[in-house]
């Protein structure tokens, strides 16, 4: 038996969890911690704000409310206490296949 790596940047935290949670077609995860430096929540070393784009077929038929709160609970351990440099802010972007194939277009 073999012990994979865990992965150690948040980032990579959050794609294997959102990964094996959702198994998105794509997936797409911007750390944006360095545009809110200085900031309420920000952390000196980062790894506090995040952008995610998730398609996923997991989401046919589930609101939009639904979706985010699926996403929210999934990586609920990466969220805490600003001393703690815990996840502070996530911006989702959560589409079904056929509903980003119809964003592309637009």
């Amino acid at each position: 038996m073999t012990n994979a790596a865990k992965p150690t940047s948040r980032a990579d935290r959050i794609r294997s969890t959102l990964t094996q949670t959702f198994a998105p077609t794509i997936l797409d995860i911007q750390d944006d911690s360095a545009r809110h430096a200085g900031h309420a929540g920000a952390h000196p070393h980062g790894q506090t704000h995040y952008s995610v784009l998730i398609v996923s077929a997991a989401f046919d038929g589930v609101s939009r409310v639904a979706r985010s709160r699926a996403v929210h609970s999934a990586l609920q351990s990466e969220f805490g206490e600003k001393e703690d440099g815990g996840l502070h802010a996530l911006a989702l972007t959560l589409r079904t296949p056929a509903e980003h194939e119809a964003a592309a277009r637009r």
